[in-house]
């Protein structure tokens, strides 16, 4: 029997065409970047596995809610959302879209939990100072595409920074590093 893996991973930003020509992501076409996405998900997470997805999910989420829906399906692992601003509709609420999917849990925007030993902070946007941020508790977020320096004992774990390359990436692996 396999163990249960948790792998962390945040602004996958499926269907969101516009992001290609905003962001450092060298993909011919948005069905190309979403393909590899799930392709490097699946390649990494088994069914039994955790995933945390640390915000912004998808886009189009109204236009497209059945292909949103399609994609959720098809990625593997027991799904965790950190709400992020576009999983979110205008009013600030949880996008119907994104509230339908089969989530592990109730979508929420922290989580405390832990890996590796150690208390860790998942939101996702950074966070300065977090609980823990005295005694050795990590902090992952996204949100900033790799724009933002971490601050201790933190990073960004968006799928566009490098390191993280639009792969699910263990906490291990994360923190590789890190002291």
């Amino acid at each position: 029997m396999a163990f249960v893996k948790k792998f962390y991973i945040a602004d996958t930003h499926l269907l969101h065409a516009r992001l290609l020509t905003m962001q450092p992501r060298v993909f011919g076409s948005i069905e190309e970047h979403d393909e590899k996405i799930i392709s490097n998900w699946n390649s990494v997470v088994d069914d039994k596995d955790i995933v945390y997805h640390l915000g912004d999910f998808a886009f189009q989420l109204g236009v497209q809610a059945d292909r949103v829906r399609w994609y959720f399906s098809r990625l593997k692992g027991r799904k965790h959302l950190i709400i992020g601003n576009h999983d979110l509709d205008e009013d600030g609420n949880l996008h119907p879209t994104i509230a339908s999917l089969e989530w592990e849990e109730p979508p929420q925007f922290m989580k405390f939990t832990r890996d590796g030993g150690k208390k860790l902070v998942l939101c996702h946007y950074a966070i300065r100072e977090w609980q823990g941020f005295h005694s050795g508790a990590f902090h992952f977020y996204g949100h900033s595409h790799g724009n933002l320096p971490s601050v201790g004992l933190s990073r960004d774990v968006g799928c566009d920074v490098p390191d993280v390359d639009f792969t699910p990436r263990t906490y291990e692996e994360l923190t590789i590093g890190m002291k």
